[in-house]
């Protein structure tokens, strides 16, 4: 396999430029539709004996992976696939089909190589999710993030119900109680009600014919006792891995004339923090569960950062926005150069190697 640039090809480039000139929203919607025409020349699958590794079960051809939010209603998951990600996350669905938060919603930090969003779990519902992953086909892990109706009576049983409906069609699924664009839902990684809402959605696991893994996706903002208080209910059995993080609401740094806008900050900025949360979850779950990292990847060395903090895989989104739709395939294919020319035998064996450096 040979080592290529971060580059975006020619005809990657001139679609970004073109984007870039284009409503976010309206640019990602289009840049979903240009997927599923199935005419963009994709790299298809990347792997090697060096990239191969397993998470919570799930055997990866490499450990890139689409984070939730990119393809929120299970569109695109054929294409996707063979754009060289070793797993995929969509959603979140939510029971009932929701709207969101009003536009605009989605801004470009350019400046920043970042994203401010406050969607707000729009979505199709997942009666129409659960049908598209039915008839989804894809040689890669799919996942799906869990969500919560805003006006849901009861949020904790919502997660529960999405599982029950879409967990025989997905590999594994996430819970969500990060995202800050739902009045009160972060108020669910405290430790009791964490622990009740867990309960359920294990509940709701058990009734299905093929158990799968289930993930917890935190916040970057929490404190040392929120992390230690998530670290203990993980490790009391409730949960099969952990992902870190979701977005933030920190602006600190941010020279972009949309830094003040309302919603979650994702992108470059978010690494350093997101990195940090990643490695003290390492440590104080002594490395005893599978961590995804998530959070400003958007390159090789970002991946490996977050390797070497104590994440068993990465996941990205925002750096599609700058690096294009081949990215997660520059990025396996890049780690895998390294892999080789650091004579280091697998992928698995970088876990962790650097903890101490992000704590």
């Amino acid at each position: 396999m040979s080592f290529r640039t971060e580059l975006p090809e020619m005809w990657e480039r001139f679609g970004l430029s073109v984007m870039r000139r284009i409503e976010p929203e309206r640019a990602h919607a289009l840049a979903l539709t240009a997927l599923k025409t199935g005419l963009l020349p994709l790299k298809g699958p990347v792997t090697s004996p060096r990239l191969a590794t397993t998470l919570a079960g799930l055997d990866l051809p490499n450990p890139v992976g689409l984070a939730a939010g990119f393809d929120k209603n299970a569109e695109a998951i054929a294409p996707l696939w063979r754009a060289g990600f070793g797993f995929l996350e969509v959603g979140a669905a939510t029971p009932r089909p929701q709207d969101g938060n009003a536009r605009p919603r989605l801004f470009r930090l350019t400046e920043d190589a970042a994203a401010i969003n406050r969607f707000g779990f729009n979505n199709d519902g997942m009666e129409v999710i659960a049908a598209r992953l039915e008839a989804a086909q894809s040689d890669i892990p799919v996942g799906l993030n869990l969500g919560a109706n805003k006006d849901s009576d009861d949020r904790a049983a919502d997660f529960a119900r999405v599982l029950a409906r879409c967990g025989p069609f997905v590999d594994f699924a996430t819970v969500n109680v990060s995202s800050p664009n739902t009045e009160r839902l972060r108020d669910l990684q405290g430790k009791a009600a964490l622990a009740a809402l867990l309960d359920g959605v294990m509940a709701a696991r058990a009734t299905l014919l093929r158990p799968i893994p289930v993930f917890l996706k935190i916040a970057p903002d929490l404190d040392r006792a929120g992390l230690e208080d998530v670290a203990e209910v993980a490790l009391g059995g409730a949960i099969d891995g952990l992902i870190a993080t979701n977005t933030t609401l920190d602006r600190a740094g941010l020279s972009s004339r949309h830094k003040g806008e309302s919603g979650g900050l994702s992108g470059r900025p978010l690494f350093e923090k997101s990195t940090r949360v990643l490695a003290q979850l390492s440590q104080l779950t002594d490395g005893r569960l599978p961590i995804i990292g998530v959070g400003g990847v958007a390159s090789v060395q970002d991946a490996w950062e977050k390797l070497r903090a104590g994440a068993g895989a990465v996941q990205l989104y925002t750096g599609l926005v700058y690096g294009g739709i081949t990215l997660a395939a520059r990025i396996a294919e890049g780690l895998d150069a390294r892999l080789e020319a650091e004579g280091i035998a697998s992928v698995a064996d970088v876990v962790g190697t650097g903890r101490a450096d992000w704590l």
